[in-house]
């Protein structure tokens, strides 16, 4: 197995892990603000870097049962959110392959 690399965004705001400040998504790749995690608000993403996708699960959220898998930070291992693997709801298909960051595990990297 090689060696991880770290990917680092260039935009002009960055949301990264609030440990180790490790670049994880751009702000302007948001795809919608209207979400709830376990920690409060959080951002629907189709895109993030730098985490590492934990074993599936499913979960009985808000909007039915999905299947997830939590996503940590690569570099401190911190829990940062989930990706949604499937949605057994119709209307929720739209959220397969996309990532959910929680606001309250980020900070803004300059």
């Amino acid at each position: 197995m090689g060696l991880s690399y770290n990917v680092y965004l260039d935009a002009d705001k960055i949301f990264g892990c609030k440990n180790c400040k490790a670049h994880l998504a751009d702000y302007n790749d948001i795809i919608s603000r209207s979400f709830r995690g376990q920690h409060g608000k959080a951002y629907l993403f189709n895109n993030v870097v730098n985490v590492i996708t934990l074993d599936a699960v499913e979960r009985s959220m808000t909007t039915g049962r999905h299947i997830v898998r939590d996503i940590t930070c690569r570099g401190c291992k911190e829990t940062v959110g989930w990706k949604y693997d499937k949605a057994y709801e119709p209307t929720e298909k739209y959220k397969e392959g996309k990532f959910i960051l929680e606001e309250e595990l980020l900070c803004i990297v300059c």
